[in-house]
């Protein structure tokens, strides 16, 4: 059953936009499975799915390494928006807070940005790590960061 379930939770996100675990459970039910959002939420994260900037300016799931277009700021913006909740620097490394299960989406996008001034990122659930080059650069990083919120 589990199996089905989880082919049936890719067919939808590669289907329909859809953004929340509430969303998911919907759509399983309409498709004749009977879930619960933590049932949602425990195959979301074996699946390692994660969260992406939607054609509607709304996060929606997919999965890790599924292309999108960073290139429209208007986007970009709304998920720094929605997501991100502080930053923080250090030297030539910087700490981007997220909402809980949203930083594996915001590291997506900024990686997806290919600033040369950054070296890389690694994201866990709620907390970024950026590293930058070099570590003078930081402070214009953070600046770009800091618009993209709106704050």
């Amino acid at each position: 059953m589990k199996t089905r379930r989880n082919m049936k939770i890719l067919e939808i996100i590669k289907e329909k936009e859809i953004g929340t675990q509430e969303e998911m459970v919907l759509e399983l039910r309409k498709a004749g499975f009977s879930v619960t959002q933590a049932t949602v939420s425990r195959d979301i994260k074996d699946l390692g799915l994660i969260k992406v900037p939607g054609g509607s300016g709304i996060s929606r799931y997919a999965l890790p390494g599924e292309t999108f277009s960073p290139k429209n700021d208007d986007r970009i913006k709304r998920l720094f928006k929605d997501s991100v909740i502080s930053l923080e620097n250090s030297e030539n490394l910087i700490i981007i807070k997220t909402l809980p299960g949203e930083a594996q989406g915001v590291a997506s996008a900024v990686d997806k940005l290919e600033w040369p001034e950054i070296i890389g990122t690694v994201a866990g659930d709620d907390t970024i790590l950026v590293v930058t080059k070099p570590k003078k650069i930081v402070h214009a990083v953070m600046k770009e960061f800091t618009s993209l919120t709106g704050r």
